[in-house]
């Protein structure tokens, strides 16, 4: 931990920050990375020359095109007063929070590796390998954490009210295809115990679910084979899926029309700085070295520099990689322990049955399968969770079409006997930003930076708690302390702590 020997306004004023961060009343050997936008050389003149010309293109393109004048890489940020790693829709709900709160008082910028892969054709192009849009847009309530379900609760309020949230002027309102269909988890009789206790903790939060017996399942469901099923959670009000797609372009494009830039490059690298203004709890004779800039390979090669107040890691899968770079796991004292997050690749099969039912709930089986509706005609999309020692390979996105006929399609047609007619017709594959240690997300600050945090390893349900994630994580900087929803036990201390937070509802 550190204290600070001057006025830390950091969670009030990022440009007093960045300004106080860059002074120093003696002279200190920086770091072989560190990086300082004041000691670029350049003709005072041409800087002048340069700086009036972005700003007169600035004004034009604002007074032009007023919601698009932040258009991706159209004008690179030298220095930002918050810089969110990751442009998903965990970043991308951040960007629109902090802005909306913030508006003209923060420079916020989103760097996204998988932004586009080709304008020239349509957007379902953009973000290719993205965890996000790769998901199957699942919400539900019936989690074991009360934090987890207070977290769903909100975003399914804020899927509810999106167009009051989302809307750009004199444009057309979001529409994310919400199909509230519900959300049904089946137990045998070994795990009612477990059903029954998570029931009772989410009705105490007041979240929509019901218990359904054997007999009530074969009524409400006459088409599911429950021979072998003691329990069921039905998820009701707020339950059941939409297109994590037009979510996150309602997000991007909200944050930008507020003043957000997006900029596609990848980062390769922290900068860091010594900064003497800081004190060292552990070791007031230790020199505090903090991270002050990203160096970012752009998509035409080309390397830039970005000086941040703030740094918020939400790259879903590749976050433990980036935690690496600013020496997270590979450091000394809190910097050892690494941030738990690694991609572990899923596969979704989208099925036909002709005699599969034309209404159902997203069903999710004791067996690990999952299946749900994916449109009419009897169409249906579902998918199950390797066990650990069969991960599939992540180098790519290929997907292993033997994995539906050995580990899902028996599951299937047991469960359902229409699905013995299944018949594939396409499948894709995906990233879960999976955290090893506990399977839930890491969400606050790093105790040994004062500008570092993380919002990732969500192992699934991120797309569902995006909206309330990024209000958290605005609170914790603009408000220094969660004000909605206490999130402490997420934090990174508990890695540090050793002491998991097991979520038993992980799908």
């Amino acid at each position: 931990m550190y204290t600070r020997n001057v006025s830390l306004i950091i969670r009030r004023n990022f440009k007093i920050c960045l300004s106080v961060r860059h002074k120093s009343d003696s002279s200190t050997k920086q770091p072989d990375n560190y990086y300082d936008p004041d000691t670029i050389h350049e003709n005072p003149l041409e800087r002048c020359k340069r700086l009036i010309k972005r700003d007169i293109n600035e004004l034009w393109k604002k007074a032009n095109d007023p919601y698009d004048q932040y258009e991706d890489n159209k004008i690179f940020p030298k220095t930002v007063d918050i810089l969110i790693v990751g442009g998903g829709v965990i970043g991308s709900s951040i960007a629109y929070w902090l802005q909306n709160k913030c508006r003209d008082g923060l420079t916020i910028a989103v760097i996204e590796k998988d932004l586009t892969v080709n304008k020239s054709v349509i957007s379902t192009q953009e973000y290719a390998k993205a965890s996000t849009v790769l998901s199957c847009g699942g919400i539900r309530q019936q989690f074991s954490l009360k934090e987890n379900i207070e977290l769903s609760k909100f975003s399914a309020e804020f899927l509810r009210d999106i167009k009051d949230y989302l809307t750009i002027p004199e444009q057309e309102p979001p529409e994310i295809n919400f199909n509230p269909s519900g959300y049904l988890f089946l137990a045998t009789k070994n795990g009612v115990d477990t059903m029954l206790k998570n029931h009772q903790l989410q009705k105490e939060l007041k979240a929509n679910v019901e218990l359904l017996s054997k007999d009530m399942l074969k009524t409400k469901f006459p088409w599911l084979n429950v021979d072998d099923i003691e329990l069921g959670s039905l998820g009701t009000l707020n339950s059941g899926w939409f297109d994590p797609w037009s979510l996150l372009n309602a997000l991007r494009n909200k944050a930008k029309s507020l003043g957000t830039y997006y900029i596609e490059g990848e980062v390769k690298d922290f900068g860091f700085k010594i900064d003497t203004s800081i004190v060292v709890e552990e070791d007031p004779s230790k020199e505090y070295e903090g991270i002050n800039s990203v160096k970012v390979k752009l998509k035409d090669g080309k390397t830039q520099q970005i000086v941040f107040g703030v740094c918020i890691v939400a790259a879903g899968a590749e976050s433990g990689n980036i935690a690496k770079m600013a020496k997270v796991g590979n450091g000394k004292g809190f910097l050892s322990t690494p941030l738990p997050i690694e991609p572990r690749k899923r596969f979704v099969y989208h099925y036909h049955a002709p005699k599969g039912p034309s209404m159902s709930p997203m069903v999710i089986d004791p067996s690990g399968v999952y299946f749900r509706p994916n449109s009419y005609n009897n169409h249906y999309i579902c998918g199950k969770s390797p066990c650990d020692t069969e991960e599939p390979n992540t180098a790519n996105l290929d997907v292993d079409h033997d994995f539906f006929e050995n580990e899902i399609w028996a599951a299937l047609a047991h469960r359902v006997p229409a699905f013995e007619e299944a018949k594939v017709k396409s499948s894709w594959a995906g990233y879960y930003d999976y955290n090893w240690y506990d399977q839930n997300g890491v969400i606050g600050a790093h105790p040994s930076y004062f500008n570092l945090y993380f919002a990732a390893g969500f192992s699934g349900h991120g797309i569902q708690q995006a909206p309330a994630v990024g209000r958290a994580i605005m609170e914790m900087i603009t408000e220094s302390g969660y004000n909605s929803i206490d999130l402490s036990r997420l934090g990174f201390g508990r890695l540090i702590a050793e002491q998991p937070l097991y979520e038993q509802n992980i799908v």
